[in-house]
């Protein structure tokens, strides 16, 4: 590739570069929701063996920030907790070869409470692994183009975005109706259990063969009828 070429190609990944967006999109709807507690840990973190630093305190700030810009918009009357463990994370380091266009990668576990009812609202912690966005600086790998800085801020934003994304499949939670989608995805159950049901008839038949079994003990108590009336009619002499 001639310098011309390579001085172009930089050109257009800045230009792309630009397109990237850490911006918020509108509020999407959760009821009377309003932000609680916003507690991130990272007792638990562990990070890719080929990965830039970061400690967990930078992590719990990146989070948090993420979190709070997000859901502190919402200004409802009922409080909702978050409780998020960092699992896990790779930051693409620089001077990795550009054939292998490394990406960053953050993996969060999420619990949410009603916190007036100190209810946990989803059984299980939901986990979740986010990338970064395809862009002109990830086109060649972030490690490259991004600081370890920018790589944090942009997944800390994508994993509150997928956290926001996640509390829209339950809408219930926020007394809102249920997602017809989930309802769809939930439809088969029954069907697959009411299917036993036509076999219920069956023993009720299998009950009702033994009544034509007792046939043969009315037989029985027709054979002495015969030596009675033997016996009768020897006697009239």
């Amino acid at each position: 590739m001639t310098l011309a070429r390579i001085a172009a190609f930089a050109t257009m990944l800045a230009l792309v570069a630009a397109c990237q967006k850490t911006e918020l999109e509108p509020p999407v709807p959760l009821g009377p929701f309003a932000l609680g507690h916003n507690i991130v840990v990272t007792d638990k973190m562990q990070k890719v063996p080929i990965s830039r630093e970061a400690t967990g305190a930078e992590w719990e700030a990146a989070m948090k920030k993420a979190m709070e810009d997000r859901f502190g918009r919402y200004d409802g009357t009922k409080l909702y907790d978050f409780g998020i463990s960092i699992d896990g994370y790779a930051l693409a380091p620089p001077g990795v070869p550009v054939v292998l266009k490394p990406r960053s990668v953050l993996v969060i576990t999420v619990n949410v409470w009603d916190d007036a009812a100190r209810k946990k609202l989803n059984p299980e912690g939901k986990q979740l692994v986010v990338f970064e966005g395809a862009s002109g600086k990830t086109f060649i790998g972030s490690g490259l183009t991004q600081s370890r800085e920018e790589q944090m801020q942009i997944l800390a934003f994508n994993a509150a975005k997928a956290v926001e994304d996640w509390l829209l499949e339950s809408p219930e939670w926020f007394g809102l109706p249920p997602n017809p989608a989930k309802r769809v995805k939930q439809e088969p159950k029954p069907t697959s259990m009411s299917a036993p049901a036509p076999a219920k008839p069956a023993p009720a038949a299998a009950v009702s063969a033994p009544a034509a079994s007792t046939a043969p003990p009315l037989a029985v108590t027709a054979t002495p009828l015969p030596a009675t009336s033997a016996a009768s009619a020897g006697t009239t002499p």
